[in-house]
């Protein structure tokens, strides 16, 4: 394909898809280039689909801004396209007394941050709502809800087309050249000219940074799964435990899917490459191959397994479910606390989205630094 459009986004990603809908709606004339065979297979599909609220942000912050208006926002998006969806709410957990001062600390960040409708709650209301979970408090968090986040891809991809977006399958990046005042792209679908460039490329943004003459970015693969169990009394809301002051991450936490079903992590481990999705010891058998280290992590990771605990984990054999590679922002791939991700345009005209998180699908805590590092998560949709 011989095409010039005003703005190329590499990457069919929810990121990639999101931004194709805006600008098309904006009426820009709009190439979407997604390397693989279907939208929304990468990162995307790599995360638990929630919605959040708005709890765990710097007040002020950019990020806090946008999760509590992108709340609302995807609701009505889901609504009105008929993109699957629910609302169970969350209860973020105090388990001890001696965890109600940090439960009181976030709660008071949630209420600058307008985090909708958020009320402290007493043990009573969480046994009543969740009979196994123990607690000397929660913060009850009734707008966070569920999405699927592959569905919602399409969806804003849909929306692209409509207002005359072209959508491309297959078409790898392969070169970037600056011809001033625009960029000449070399795809695997032919040849693009575009005046502007959003990259959008998730774990690969820094090679597509790459290929534009940007070396400052790198992703470092983290990975994590999720596991999924059959608790003895079913769960009808996600259930967080409140983080601890200095604590680097959300802890392990319980949420479901669209059907229902109870999965619960995630545990986090480095590898060496962006496609190591190499299962725990025991499952790396079963596939024709092994990559190097897969028996050394996989007994880790079964260490780790053993080790999880939460307020709502019953007696029941796990099943670790499938696992992906997403960025998180962060020098040593551990979340921290920090300002919001990246989003910049360069002296050449192209725009990057570093270590980007939506306001439903990922944890809200993780350091701004150049350097991006995917963590693993299995698939949430059906």
């Amino acid at each position: 394909m011989d095409a010039e459009v005003d703005v190329a986004i590499v990457g069919g990603g929810v990121v990639g898809c999101a931004v194709a809908s805006a600008l098309s709606r904006a009426g820009r004339s709009v190439l979407l280039l997604e390397a693989a065979q279907r939208l929304g297979e990468g990162v995307t599909s790599r995360n638990s689909g929630v919605i959040h609220s708005g709890l765990y942000y710097p007040p002020g912050s950019l990020k806090a801004q946008a999760c509590v208006r992108g709340n609302a926002l995807l609701y009505q998006w889901a609504r009105e396209r008929g993109v699957p969806h629910a609302r169970p709410g969350k209860l973020v957990v105090a388990p001890d007394p001696a965890s109600l001062p940090d439960l009181e600390a976030l709660a008071a960040n949630a209420r600058q941050n307008g985090a909708p409708r958020v009320e402290l709650v007493p043990a009573a209301f969480v046994r009543k709502r969740e009979p196994a979970v123990p607690a000397a408090a929660a913060l009850w968090c009734p707008e966070t809800g569920i999405v699927d986040p592959v569905d919602l891809t399409r969806s804003l991809a849909a929306d692209a087309a409509e207002h005359g977006a072209i959508i491309l399958l297959q078409a790898r990046l392969r070169a970037v050249t600056l011809n001033r005042p625009a960029y000449d792209l070399d795809t695997a679908r032919g040849p693009v000219r575009a005046e502007r460039v959003v990259n959008a490329a998730g774990l690969h943004a820094d090679e597509v940074a790459a290929l534009a003459g940007v070396e400052r970015y790198r992703v470092h693969p983290w990975r994590g799964d999720y596991f999924r169990f059959a608790p003895a009394t079913p769960f009808r809301h996600l259930v967080y435990p409140v983080r601890r002051r200095g604590a680097a991450g959300l802890g392990v936490h319980l949420t479901l899917d669209l059907a229902g079903r109870c999965r619960l992590g995630p545990d986090v481990e480095h590898v060496a490459r962006k496609d190591d999705l190499s299962p725990a010891r025991g499952q790396a058998a079963r596939l024709p191959r092994r990559r190097p280290g897969a028996a050394r992590r996989g007994a880790r990771r079964a260490a780790r397994l053993r080790r999880l605990r939460h307020p709502a984990q019953a007696a029941r054999p796990h099943r670790r479910r499938r696992q992906g590679l997403r960025p998180v922002r962060g020098p040593s791939g551990i979340r921290q606390p920090g300002r919001d991700r990246v989003a910049r345009a360069h002296r050449c005209p192209c725009a990057r989205r570093a270590g980007r998180r939506t306001p439903g699908v990922a944890p809200p805590d993780a350091k701004s630094h150049p350097r991006t590092h995917p963590r693993r998560r299995r698939r949430t949709h059906a």
